[in-house]
């Protein structure tokens, strides 16, 4: 099976690689994502903004006054992969306002769509990674963007991928038989999602429905898969080409699921940062501020990107759900907020223990010298010598009291507090 696949040139074969790079300005291109036409529908930003719900679509479009996305068209071909166009979606997290990520759209002729993808993904004995010379990202973006190595922090280790094959009528392997799929396509879906065959991840047959259990099956014509590094496209019945179901297929996945599967890049990046800000939140002084900070942080998260529910449309969600099981992600944001209400409850358990211990302070200083000075009072005794003698014994009743557990607490817990330099 892997072998034909290797071997087989599909009807019709598309690439988009996902990689991270940093933004120092906003780029002087066409403002919107990258727009693609089917007959007299054009999938550009107004189309596509219907399509998600308001939320989504600011995240993934922007506004007229705060864009976010931009696009090039490219022309060039570099052995089997022809660039059609360039993306740029900006991703600003507190830490990183230029980070941004990189779309870029191919055309993969021939026999190659596998061997390309394993490429990418390093896998051993594959070919150069072509995304280098001609259409490295480097060369692609110069004076634009910087992409990200797979040291930096919150990178992928390797570019996303996402193919898409329809099948010819001889590709009886991916094609449904009447109302059964065989084990065969979903087996071809791993390899193109995975960027491996058989002999780069051998996986236990066993195995396979476990990895398939966050296949989406868009419709009876065509599936998808979602795995960390990759997803895959596959049709399920012959493309008949230009006029057949699959040039909606075509420009789906390029548009709409493309940017369910954005959106979830972009909520774990901002889970990955939020998971740092965390392990953070003891270094230094000050820790109420820095959890205040942490709180509003993760409040302008949840409102702002946080969604799991894109539009009415099903298959957009379920490739979204899918990117967030991948990564855990609804998971690691309870997480997330399970261990900010720690910290919130143990500033304010300090903030209750300060103001008890200044409570006792006043008590301690007050009650003495208040008692002292009403007897005074009540003897209408003005002598100074007899108030110095009162002020006296008011303040050895104060150090006395500072010396009772009670008095030790109050002093440890002031202490404690400005120790800690809040």
């Amino acid at each position: 099976m892997t072998t034909e696949l290797r071997h087989l040139t599909g009807a019709r074969q598309a690439l988009t690689v996902i990689l991270p790079v940093r933004l120092a300005a906003p780029p002087p291109w066409e403002e919107g994502p990258l727009p693609f036409a089917l007959g007299s529908r054009r999938a550009d930003t107004a189309t596509r903004q219907t399509y998600f719900t308001p939320s989504a679509a600011r995240v993934l479009y922007g506004t007229p006054e705060r864009p976010c996305r931009w696009h090039r068209f490219e022309n060039r071909t570099h052995g089997p992969l022809h660039l059609h166009g360039i993306e740029l979606l900006r991703t600003a997290t507190a830490r990183h306002p230029g980070a941004a990520l990189a779309v870029l759209h191919f055309m993969v002729e021939g026999p190659a769509l596998l061997d390309t993808l394993r490429a990418i993904g390093h896998r051993h004995s594959a070919d150069p990674d072509p995304l280098e010379g001609p259409l490295a990202p480097e060369a692609l973006l110069a004076g634009v963007a910087v992409p990200d190595t797979s040291e930096a922090p919150f990178a992928i280790a390797r570019p996303y991928t996402i193919a898409f094959l329809t099948p010819r009528a001889a590709h009886t392997p991916a094609l449904r038989q009447g109302d059964r799929l065989p084990a065969t396509a979903d087996q071809w879906l791993w390899s193109l999602a995975s960027r491996s065959t058989a002999a780069d991840f051998p996986l236990a047959p066993e195995l396979l429905p476990s990895q398939m259990e966050h296949a989406v099956r868009i419709s009876a014509d065509w599936s998808a898969l979602v795995l960390r590094h990759g997803a895959a496209f596959l049709g399920h019945r012959p493309d008949h080409g230009d006029g057949d179901f699959y040039d909606f297929g075509a420009v789906h996945h390029r548009t709409i699921y493309l940017d369910a599967l954005l959106l979830g890049t972009v909520q774990r990046d901002h889970i990955d940062e939020l998971t740092e800000a965390l392990s953070g939140v003891f270094d230094g002084p000050k820790l109420g501020a820095r959890v205040a900070a942490l709180e509003t942080q993760i409040a302008g998260f949840r409102s702002t990107y946080w969604r799991q529910h894109l539009t009415a449309h099903g298959p957009a969600n379920e490739l979204l759900l899918a990117y967030q099981a991948q990564y855990r992600l609804p998971d690691r944001f309870t997480e997330i907020l399970a261990e900010a209400a720690d910290y919130a409850r143990l500033v304010q358990t300090q903030d209750n223990q300060q103001i008890a211990g200044a409570l006792g302070v006043l008590t301690i200083l007050g009650l003495p010298l208040g008692t002292a000075l009403s007897i005074l009072q009540v003897l209408d005794d003005h002598a100074p010598a007899h108030l110095l003698l009162a002020l006296a014994t008011a303040a050895l009743a104060t150090a006395l009291a500072f010396t009772t557990r009670y008095g030790r607490l109050v002093l440890s817990s002031l202490r404690n507090r400005v120790g800690r330099g809040r």
